[in-house]
């Protein structure tokens, strides 16, 4: 595990009292059940916003606290365990494009607005049914932005869109020129088709030819850290959950077959841990960032994709019904593989990063 200083512990162990006492997956299921678009509690974020966990990568003389994105993925982690349907990690991603590439005005106009909650940002980046930076055909003439994006993820709740053009990210305000299409996921939280026509557009100048690829590798990172909270909170469930069940007059977690799987679990969540940790601090350290987030979030897609699997399986058919929790966190989870990057996308990139 990471080695943490006193004010990380502070922020780990107020996100989880929070999410635990404030945000179970009880409340989840609020959101679901309401069917608002937007499907997040306004008033859960604006808790969130109020605890400074929107500004945690934004810089000090922009209202945030630039504690990096380790500290992030540590809010972030425990948020994943509940389920907590937050437009958190989309709008630090959005604040880390501007911070990495924006000017001084455009610093000054969007970063203290996303830090407080007064605006919620997001990533409008991929134009077809999977994850490929490469087939971008957006395009920008004399500052107006014209192109579709798909399954932006916290479409109906923001304010501003970092969105992908042929030439670099540009600023887009939701407005004159942007309407969206719901898009129906099995994780039943937001999502939407964008259509761009002729809306205003700023661009992100400072960030040189990599700056899609180094907010790609940030926003990859931070759903790896997400998926890490899920798959502790599949474990810890599944767990709970055999040393519960009877079964042929014997508890299941006696059983020697179970607790080999088990095993392999918790030595799988442990590997995932340590490639997303590693991210993390790979983005504050400034060094091998893109090798790093690429392992994280090919890690985070393999062991949650085997964990949500197991946690089903181990819970029998009711697992997938309502009446158990278990069912949700793999559905958010066949999500948030595709995003940004399937497993077979990763290893591709993996390897030419590698020069393979």
């Amino acid at each position: 595990m990471a080695v943490l200083n006193e004010e990380q512990e502070m922020l780990r162990d107020m996100a989880r009292e929070w999410a635990a006492n404030e945000s179970p997956v009880t409340e989840f299921r609020k959101v679901r059940a309401s069917g608002a678009p937007e499907a997040f509690d306004r008033a859960a974020y604006a808790a969130m916003t109020e605890m400074g966990w929107a500004g945690i990568v934004i810089p000090e003389e922009h209202g945030g606290s630039d504690f990096g994105f380790l500290s992030a993925g540590l809010v972030v982690e425990e948020l994943g365990k509940t389920l907590t349907a937050t437009p958190i990690v989309m709008n630090t991603i959005a604040a880390s494009a501007i911070v990495l590439g924006g000017n001084d005005e455009q610093k000054a106009a969007w970063l203290p607005r996303l830090a407080s909650g007064a605006a919620i940002g997001t990533l409008a980046i991929d134009e077809g049914a999977k994850h490929d930076p490469a087939a971008i055909a957006t395009q920008v003439t004399d500052g107006k932005l014209s192109g579709t994006k798909a399954f932006v993820p916290e479409a109906h709740g923001a304010d501003l869109f970092v969105v992908a053009a042929k030439d670099g990210l540009y600023l887009v305000e939701k407005g004159d020129g942007v309407s969206l299409t719901t898009r129906n996921l099995t994780d039943q939280r937001s999502h939407a088709d964008l259509t761009f026509d002729g809306a205003k557009a700023q661009k992100l100048a400072n960030g040189g030819e990599s700056l899609l690829d180094d907010v790609l590798d940030r926003a990859r990172v931070l759903v790896a850290a997400e998926m890490l909270g899920m798959a502790q909170a599949v474990f810890e469930t599944t767990l709970d959950y055999l040393k519960q069940r009877v079964q042929f007059n014997q508890v299941l977690a006696t059983f020697q077959a179970l607790q080999h799987r088990m095993a392999d679990m918790f030595a799988d969540l442990a590997q995932m841990r340590s490639a997303v940790e590693a991210g993390l601090q790979a983005i504050d350290s400034g060094f091998g960032i893109a090798r790093a987030a690429t392992v994280a979030k090919a890690e985070a897609n393999r062991v949650m994709h085997k964990l949500s699997n197991e946690g089903i399986q181990l819970h029998g058919g009711i697992g997938m019904t309502d009446e158990y929790d278990v069912g949700f966190y793999l559905k958010r989870s066949r999500v948030l593989e595709a995003t940004w990057g399937s497993t077979s996308y990763l290893r591709d990139r993996f390897a030419a990063i590698g020069g393979y």
